[in-house]
Parts: structure tokens; C-alpha cells; sequence
């Protein structure tokens, strides 16, 4: 089955698993894709291993329409909130940290184009389910010794996997211990009006370190309870420690201008996850899944800023989330033709936040230091889908999705409520222009929102670093900051339509579209406000229920044998494989003017280029991959645009294999690093720019299978 589902017509015996487990061995990524009802990319172990990652955020960020910033997922141009990222296709716990998970816990990577109605809805981009590794049927012990250089001295991880099988059950536990240590070049240039109030310019440049270990482990136990029963335990354990030092020195070109601190930070962060699921076919047509989960997440970070080398600023606090969940779906074949599910999700989650800000020894916010904030959210989700085999060559997935959304927001204020619902209708179909299923056409129409996330319901203000007396005006390009208790989902309705070829060989050529309404746009507005923490009135950034917007795209990619795509230019014997993919995106928000009113960190296109060769006379594979952005411009309001400079992530391996059971892997990340400049202009002439430059990452991994 597509994604690796229970197929629920199977026939309550011994033999049906047997038959199962050799129709998954025999399926390929593509297979996969090819015979998925809803549009899907999968990417399983040979891609991962290729590079030898030491984490999912950097296999993530070659995926063809993928991007990652700051740790964070994003598809289609568009901001981490719009791509939902789950773990087992449940959502991923908050605080959960992609470039923290190792890929050797990975089993597949699943990106999804459009939401379905059994998973959650908050997936206007699209997303990407991290589907680990599963019990298994054999014994297994794989140990993967790695280390990688980035600056100062080299860093070390080791991920071992122990797998058993016990009669009825079967055990996994993988087990990650992690370090890395990079350094960051800065150089920050600000044009604007300084502590006096009057024209200023400086140039601050620096160097920002950042450092720390951390482990993670994810064991799964599954109980074959009888034929037809099965129980299984998935948990998910994640915690680190953090550090980061920036240095500056600064050059005062004209006036008393702001600047930032000298600082050092470090911090702690853990992830704790349970699922309990239980599934029972009734019949040889009847199925029913239920399942229950923790999470209980934490943070701590503790920062002091220094200026000529005295304590300025200290600010310690700590976060927490919880949340409990429950599921269920039932599972029903009819007439051969039809599989209707109908089902529930139930969620409860809240985060708790306490902070203090102290100034020269002093609380900078008397009112807000110390006190608790906290913001709940009550979802419950009620869905039915029916995937239709309609004829040989037709087939959809047509679902509806109701869901509930509670929020409550407290501080130091008084509480506030809100409530929200969304009704989000989905259909999927595929028509196979032949009869083999090689050329197909995909359809989607869906809907779905992006719900605001709990620290953006938090109303705790937070003054700007630049400007930390509250008895000073600050600026528009300092603002401070705080949230909105009172936002509302964003909701997009959203049309997909794709040509998919498939090619004898395997390789594989798309091209897609897609097209998005988004009603109740947010986005973070900065105004001049008179407000509670100051005597006078103070720049603010807080999010907002902004406008409508809408984004388009035109999607193309290919991969494949290079004999089976350039046969002119390449033997078909030549063990080269080729990839690429090239998007163009357009969006427009209508409370804006032109031309640059497009969504955040959405480019105008993106393109991912690479290949890989396995050499003939040596047991040799050697490949790179080149992400590209051009610079673009982003009309953030009326007054304020943020110009951001090209971006190009370079990166190559090569991996020589000993055996079937070891295998060593070298690889560079990142080489040649760009430059990357982000410049905010205002309509006034004032202007703060910073430039940043990372280094690359070096590699090398031995991997045992013992």
C-alpha cells in the first residue's frame, strides 16, 4: 500500500503478512509514489544514507521544494507555520528540532502536497511526515561512528541501533548522542535615528559561536497480540544543551548610535513523547485503529549581554509544553471498490512561560518579570474519507474535515477566550492516461488553515535590546514585541493539479501546479502605540489578522538514469544518476502595493540540482547538490521593505563501501559559502542591514552493520 498503510481487505491469516512483506520489499520509492492516491514524493534509506547526514534538516533541504531556515521545514516558498511536520503521521511535539534527529532513526520521508482528511488539516503548503524506524523482524545491531569540522576543533556522534524479536513481540532501540560547534561572521549596518532621538550610523562587526551536545532515542516495542490484533508503543525522547557567544566591534559613524550587545547565552532543551496504539481487524473488510499520546516538552535559557566588558542585561526563563491526544478511525472495504474511514482526533495542549529581565541589576518590566503566561489550545476533529477506485484508470480520495479550535491566553491581564471553526472539504483524483499507470494526472482541491502558534497567542511584551529603557521612545526599526491573544486560524483554499511520467527504468518527470486563497493572513505589523510598559508612546510589533493574500506556483522535476534522460549525451550502462527541480512562485497581499507584496521568505523561484555516480572499477559513489535562491525583494508594509540577497547551499560526498555490512562516507556541506545580506528600508531613508556568512560543514561517517 502507498506510505506503507495496512491494506484492510487482507484476509485474517499467517500468509497474509507473508504476501505483504514481499509486495514492500519489491516497491521502490517511485512504486510508492507512483501508486499513492494523493500527489506524494518519497524519499527512503538510499537517500538519506547518501550524504551521510548527521541530521534530517540537512537531508530535508535537498528535497525537491523543500527549504529550511533556522531549523524550521518550508514548502512552496512559503513560512514554516504553512508546512505541517509530522512524526509517524502524528503532529511533531512543539520545540521538536529537525536538525536534532539523526537520520539513522529515519526510515522514509513522505511530502505531501495537500492535507487528507485522516491527517490534520493545518498543512496549507503541504506536509512532510518522518515516518521512523519500525520494529524489526530480524535481529539487527547498526553502529554509525561519525565525525564533522566546522571550526576551532572537530566534533564527534555515534547512533547505534539495536533491533530483536521475541516470539509475538519486536523491539527497537535506536540510541543518539550528538555535538556540533560552528562559527558565523556579522556584520550589522545601521542608518537610523540613534538613543537621542537623532540621525545616527554605525557599523558593528562580529563573529557569533555556537556549540553543544545532545542525545535522542526513540524505542518501539510491538505485541502481536493474536492474528488479528496488534498492539504497538512508539516513544520518542529528545534533550540538549545549548551555547552561544557574539562578539562585536563597532565603528560609530555619525551620532549616539543604538548597538548591540556583546552577549553569551546557553540554555537547555528536552523532548518526551509517548503513543499507544492499538488495531484490530474485525474482518476480512473491517478495521479499527486507536490511539493515545503524551508530550511534555521544556526549555530553559539563560542570557547575559555585556557593554565595554560590564553586565548589562540578564534574562533568564524557562518554557513548557504539554499536550494529550486520542485518535480513532474505523476502517470499512465496500464492494471492492470503496474504502471509507471515518474517525476523530482529539487534542489538548498548553504552554507555560515564565521570564525576568534585568537591567544594571535592576527589573526592566516590574509588572511582567517573573510572571507566569500561559495559552491553551482545545482542538477536536471529527472526519470521514472514502478512497474510490472508480474505474481502472480513475481513482480519488474524497474527504471532509470538521474541526474545533479553543484557545485561552493568561497573563498578567485579564484572561482571554477564543473559539474558532473549520470546515475543510478534500478531494484528490488520479486518471492514468495507460493502462500500466506510467503517465499520470493528478487533481486536488482541498482546504485547510494554519492555526497561530501558542507564543503568538501570549500577550507578555518584550522590549527591544536596542532601546531597553521604557521611559525612551525607541524606533520603528527596533521595535519591541508582543502577541495577540485575539488571532484567528488562517484558512486557504487551495487547487492542485500535477502531470506525472514515469519512465521504464525508474526515473521519473513532474510538472505542477498549485494555487492558494488565504483568508485572515497573519503577520507581524509595527505601529506606534501608547502603552501599559512605557511612559511614552513605543514602537510595536505584534501579530495581526492582516489581509488576504494569494500565492501560485509552477513545480518541475526530474531524476533518473542519465542514459535513460539524456540518451544522446550518456550510455545507458553508465551508473550516473540525475536530479533536479525548478520552481517559480507568485503571491500577492492585498492590503499591500506593489511589486514586492508578496508572503514572507517566499522567493520569486528555486532550483535544486544534482547527481551521483557509482564507479564501475572501484566500489565508489561520489555526487553533490546545488540548492539555489535569487535575491527579492518583500513589501512588508506600507512604510517598511526587507530586501534579502541571494542564497546557495553547495554540497558533495562520496562514500566508499567495504561490504554489505561497512561502508565509510566523506562528505562537505555547504561549501563555498555565499554571503547572505538582509536589508530593511524604510520610506523615511533609515535602514538596518545585516550580513551573515556560515562556514562549511566537514564530514566523515563509518557505518557497521554487526
Amino acid at each position: 500500500m502507498p506510505g506503507g498503510a495496512v491494506d484492510p481487505t487482507r484476509a485474517p491469516s499467517s500468509t497474509r503478512l507473508d504476501r505483504v512483506d514481499v509486495i514492500s520489499r519489491q516497491q521502490s520509492d517511485t512504486d510508492l509514489r507512483r501508486r499513492s492516491q494523493v500527489a506524494k514524493q518519497i524519499y527512503g534509506r538510499e537517500e538519506m544514507d547518501k550524504y551521510g547526514d548527521s541530521n534530517v534538516a540537512d537531508v530535508l533541504k535537498r528535497l525537491p521544494g523543500v527549504s529550511v531556515q533556522g531549523g524550521a521545514a518550508r514548502m512552496r516558498g512559503l513560512g514554516s507555520g504553512y508546512t505541517l511536520i509530522l512524526i509517524n503521521g502524528d503532529p511533531a511535539p512543539p520545540g521538536f528540532a529537525l536538525d536534532q534527529l539523526s537520520p539513522a532513526q529515519v526510515e522514509r520521508i513522505e511530502v505531501t502536497k495537500g492535507p487528507t482528511a485522516d491527517q490534520s488539516a493545518q498543512a496549507v503548503a503541504g506536509a512532510i511526515n518522518i515516518i521512523l524506524k519500525e520494529a524489526p523482524r530480524v535481529s539487527q545491531r547498526d553502529l554509525r561512528l561519525s565525525s564533522g569540522y566546522n571550526t576551532h576543533r572537530p566534533t564527534g556522534s555515534a547512533n547505534f541501533t539495536f533491533g530483536e524479536r521475541l516470539g509475538a513481540l519486536s523491539l527497537s532501540l535506536p540510541v543518539s548522542v550528538f555535538q556540533w560547534r560552528g562559527l558565523n561572521t556579522l556584520v550589522n549596518t545601521r542608518d537610523m535615528l540613534g538613543t537621542d532621538g537623532l540621525p545616527s550610523a554605525a557599523i558593528q562587526r562580529g563573529q557569533q559561536l555556537f556549540w553543544g551536545h545532545g542525545m535522542n532515542t526513540g524505542p518501539r516495542l510491538n505485541w502481536r497480540l493474536s492474528e488479528d490484533e496488534t498492539l504497538s508503543l512508539q516513544s520518542f525522547l529528545q534533550k540538549g544543551y545549548w551555547n552561544n557567544r557574539v562578539q562585536y566591534q563597532n565603528e560609530v559613524l555619525k551620532g549616539l548610535a543604538s548597538l548591540d550587545d556583546d552577549a553569551q547565552t546557553h540554555g537547555t532543551w528536552q523532548n518526551a513523547r509517548g503513543n499507544l496504539q492499538w488495531t484490530n481487524y474485525l474482518s476480512a473488510s473491517q478495521r479499527i485503529e486507536l490511539k493515545a499520546g503524551v508530550q511534555a516538552s521544556k526549555g530553559t535559557y539563560d542570557s547575559q549581554t555585556y557593554r565595554l566588558q560590564a553586565p548589562q542585561r540578564h534574562t533568564v526563563g524557562a518554557t513548557e509544553d504539554r499536550s494529550l491526544t486520542q485518535a480513532g478511525k474505523y476502517t470499512r472495504l465496500l464492494n471492492d471498490q470503496h474504502s471509507l474511514t471515518v474517525g476523530w482526533d482529539l487534542e489538548w495542549r498548553q504552554r507555560d512561560e515564565r521570564r525576568e529581565v534585568t537591567e544594571n541589576g535592576r527589573p526592566q518590566l516590574q509588572e511582567f518579570e517573573g510572571q507566569p503566561f500561559s495559552a491553551r489550545v482545545e482542538r477536536q476533529a471529527w472526519f470521514a474519507q472514502d478512497e474510490w477506485e472508480i474505474s481502472k484508470q480513475w481513482s480519488g480520495n474524497i474527504g471532509i474535515r470538521a474541526e474545533r479550535i479553543g484557545s485561552q491566553s493568561r497573563g498578567a491581564a485579564t484572561p482571554i477566550d477564543n473559539a474558532s471553526r473549520v470546515l475543510t472539504p478534500l478531494l484528490h483524483l488520479t486518471y492514468k492516461l495507460d493502462g500500466q499507470g506510467k503517465d499520470l494526472i493528478r487533481a486536488s482541491l482541498t482546504r485547510s488553515y494554519k492555526a497561530p502558534e501558542l507564543s503568538a497567542l501570549m500577550a507578555r511584551p518584550s522590549l527591544n535590546g536596542l532601546f531597553p529603557d521604557p521611559n525612551r521612545p525607541n524606533t520603528e526599526l527596533s521595535p519591541d514585541r508582543e502577541g495577540n491573544p485575539s488571532l484567528k486560524p488562517e484558512l486557504a483554499t487551495g487547487l492542485d493539479a500535477s502531470f506525472e511520467k514515469y519512465l521504464p527504468a525508474g526515473g521519473l518527470i513532474s510538472v505542477g501546479l498549485f494555487h492558494r486563497n488565504v483568508n485572515n493572513l497573519i503577520r507581524s505589523v509595527t505601529t506606534l502605540e501608547t502603552v501599559s510598559w512605557a511612559s511614552v508612546p513605543r514602537w510595536v510589533s505584534k501579530p495581526r489578522n492582516f489581509s488576504q493574500a494569494q500565492t501560485s506556483g509552477l513545480e518541475l522535476e526530474v531524476k533518473g538514469r542519465a542514459g535513460e534522460l539524456v540518451p544522446a549525451l550518456f550510455d545507458p550502462k553508465l551508473a550516473l544518476n540525475l536530479r533536479g527541480a525548478l520552481s517559480f512562485y507568485r503571491s500577492r497581499v492585498e492590503a499591500l502595493p506593489g511589486p514586492n507584496n508578496r508572503l514572507d521568505s517566499q522567493p520569486p523561484w528555486s532550483g535544486n540540482f544534482g547527481f551521483d555516480h557509482r564507479f564501475a572499477s572501484a566500489p565508489l559513489t561520489v555526487g553533490a547538490t546545488l540548492v539555489f535562491t535569487p535575491g527579492y525583494a518583500t513589501q512588508q508594509t506600507a512604510s517598511q521593505l526587507l530586501d534579502q540577497s541571494r542564497g546557495r547551499t553547495l554540497d558533495v560526498f562520496g562514500q566508499w563501501t567495504f561490504s554489505r555490512t561497512a561502508a565509510l562516507r566523506v562528505s562537505a556541506n555547504n561549501l563555498a559559502p555565499l554571503e547572505t545580506l538582509s536589508q530593511t528600508l524604510l520610506a523615511s531613508g533609515d535602514s538596518s542591514t545585516a550580513a551573515r556568512r556560515a562556514r562549511t560543514n566537514f564530514g566523515v561517517a563509518l557505518e557497521l552493520k554487526l
